[in-house]
């Protein structure tokens, strides 16, 4: 066996992880966590069930590591948003608002919030683990910026936990609704102007009052 050949074989022994948890993604969206098998993963990643065992003993380990390889890098990231911009939170929350969507709520990643509405009851283990993982870190992000935005006096006095979830959820109901009742081949796009429009509702919702000069 020459060089070439080698590192092939090597590059393809490590791709493997991620090839099966995107083939588990794909089918925990598609028919649900109950309902997708370890064959099915191994199938559709076109490796045997026993190589998927040299990666993963579980259907919920394949769910962490696609959480780990896939969603907490881009909490991570925008963690670090905030630090550098912390001091411009309507900016902030409008970019953390769209990365969400572009690289969350509008992919296939975004149907692991449609699966843990339906399945959390079910599977409370994995449902624990994504809320401590991804809801509560993503929604402590949320509520920094907002209460930035309130101490700074650009966003009105308020619960930052009220105001974070009257921002945040109609894009969530958006993904969830993406991969549910609007699911199709490529999905419904959103329309073009509603991020616009999103962006004016909230913003205006979250603004200061103005002191009446009277």
């Amino acid at each position: 066996m020459d060089f070439t050949e080698t590192s092939s074989r090597q590059r393809r022994k490590e791709a493997r992880p991620a090839e099966l948890a995107a083939a588990a993604l794909a089918l925990f969206v598609e028919r649900g966590f109950a309902a997708t098998r370890l064959d099915d993963v191994a199938a559709r990643a076109g490796v045997s069930k026993g190589t998927l065992y040299l990666y993963f003993d579980s259907k919920e380990a394949l769910f962490r590591a696609v959480i780990e390889e896939s969603v907490l890098p881009l909490i991570d990231e925008c963690e670090a948003r905030v630090e550098a911009l912390q001091d411009q939170p309507v900016r902030l929350l409008r970019e953390l608002l769209t990365t969400w969507w572009v690289r969350f709520g509008a992919t296939p990643l975004g149907g692991t919030c449609k699966l843990m509405v339906a399945e959390a009851g079910n599977f409370p283990d994995v449902a624990a683990y994504f809320n401590e993982a991804v809801i509560g870190r993503w929604g402590a992000l949320l509520r920094r910026v907002i209460e930035a935005g309130i101490v700074r006096g650009v966003f009105r006095s308020g619960s930052p936990e009220l105001l974070r979830q009257m921002v945040f959820h109609p894009l969530l109901m958006q993904s969830i609704l993406q991969h549910s009742m609007l699911a199709g081949p490529a999905g419904r796009p959103l329309p073009e102007p509603y991020f616009d429009t999103y962006f004016d509702f909230i913003l205006r919702g979250l603004g200061a009052a103005v002191p009446d000069p009277s």
